[in-house]
C-alpha cells in the first residue's frame, strides 16, 4: 500500500499510444454495491431517485484512453462478474439505459493482495483474474528500490513547486542523503507529503535538513549533521512561538516581527502543527 501504483499505472500510459486520451483512476475498495454500476458505467437521467441528470461514468470517460483499477482484490464478488462481463464484451449500458455503448480502453488493475491465494480460497473470481493477469508487474516498497527514491523526490518537489508557486531547484546533498537513508513506512505516499511539507516550510531554494519531517530526521543515523538541522528546525518553531507571544497572538504582528507574509506564517503554523503550542504559549504568558 503507498508504494505508488498510481504513478507507475500513469507512466505506462503516458508511453503507450494513448497517451493523448484519458487516463482514469478508480479506487474500487471505495466502490459499494449501490454505487458500483453508477460510478463506472454512468446513468441516464431519471434512472432512479436523484438522478436529476445524466451522467457518464468512468469508463466512459476513460474511452480511447486507460482505466487504472486500483485495489481490485477488494471488489465483492457480484461486482467481479459485472466488471469481467464489461471486459468481456467490450461494451457498457448507463444504469437506466438500453443502448450498448461500445469500450475502446486499455485496463491497468493494482492490488496488493496475493490474487493467486484469493482464486484458491474463492474470494476473488479465477475468469476475471485471467482476463486481468496478462502482464505482471511488481512494485516493492520504497526501502526496498532507494535508487529510485531521488528522482521521485524530485518529481514531487517540481509538483509541489507548481502548485505553490515557489522555486524550489531540488534537494541539497544532506537532505538527499538523509531522504535515501529512511525507511519510508508510509512509502511512496509518505515521500509525497514530505516533499510537498518541505516546499511548504522551506525558504531556500534548495531543500534543506531542517525542512523535512521529524519523523525523518528521527528515523535516520543521528550524526553530529543530523543533530545540528533538528536544533535549526526546533529553533525556527520556538522563533515562531516567541513571535506569536510578542504580537500577542496577532498573526500579521507576528509575520511582521519574522520578516515572513502573513499567509506564509499562516501555511507554517499549520504544516509544523503549532497551533495547540501557540495557544499554550500564549494562556502561559497571560498567566505570569
Amino acid at each position: 500500500s503507498g508504494t505508488g501504483k498510481e504513478l507507475v499505472a500513469r507512466a505506462l500510459h503516458n508511453k503507450s499510444p494513448r497517451r493523448e486520451r484519458p487516463f482514469v483512476a478508480v479506487n474500487c475498495a471505495a466502490l459499494t454495491d449501490t454505487l458500483f454500476e453508477s460510478e463506472l458505467f454512468g446513468h441516464e437521467k431519471g434512472a432512479f431517485t436523484g438522478a436529476i441528470a445524466l451522467k457518464r461514468g468512468r469508463f466512459e470517460m476513460a474511452h480511447g484512453g486507460t482505466i487504472f483499477l486500483d485495489e481490485v482484490g477488494e471488489l465483492a464478488h457480484g461486482l467481479q462478474a459485472k466488471l469481467l462481463r464489461v471486459l468481456q464484451q467490450r461494451e457498457f449500458e448507463r444504469v437506466g439505459g438500453t443502448q450498448a455503448h461500445p469500450l475502446d480502453i486499455r485496463v491497468i488493475a493494482a492490488t496488493n493482495r496475493d490474487l493467486g491465494e484469493d482464486v484458491k480460497e474463492g474470494k476473488f473470481r479465477e475468469d476475471l483474474y485471467h482476463r486481468l493477469n496478462v502482464v505482471t508487474l511488481d512494485s516493492p516498497p520504497l526501502r526496498e528500490r532507494r535508487d529510485d527514491i531521488p528522482l521521485l523526490a524530485r518529481y514531487f518537489l517540481q509538483r509541489a513547486s507548481e502548485r505553490c508557486k515557489r522555486q524550489v531547484l531540488g534537494l541539497s546533498p544532506e537532505a538527499e542523503d538523509m531522504v535515501v537513508q529512511y525507511a519510508w513506512p508510509g512509502n511512496v505516499r509518505e515521500l509525497e507529503n514530505a516533499m510537498e511539507r518541505a516546499v511548504v516550510l522551506g525558504v531556500s531554494e534548495w531543500v534543506l535538513p531542517e525542512d523535512l519531517p521529524e519523523t525523518l530526521l528521527e528515523g535516520t543515523p543521528r550524526s553530529a549533521e543530523a543533530k545540528y538541522h533538528h536544533s535549526v528546525g526546533q529553533a525556527k518553531r520556538d522563533a515562531i512561538l516567541d513571535a506569536y507571544v510578542q504580537g500577542n497572538g496577532d498573526y500579521k504582528q507576528a509575520a511582521r516581527l519574522l520578516g515572513l507574509h502573513p499567509n506564509y506564517l499562516l501555511r507554517l503554523v499549520r504544516n509544523l502543527g503549532l497551533r495547540d503550542e501557540i495557544n499554550r504559549s500564549l494562556s502561559s504568558a497571560a498567566g505570569r
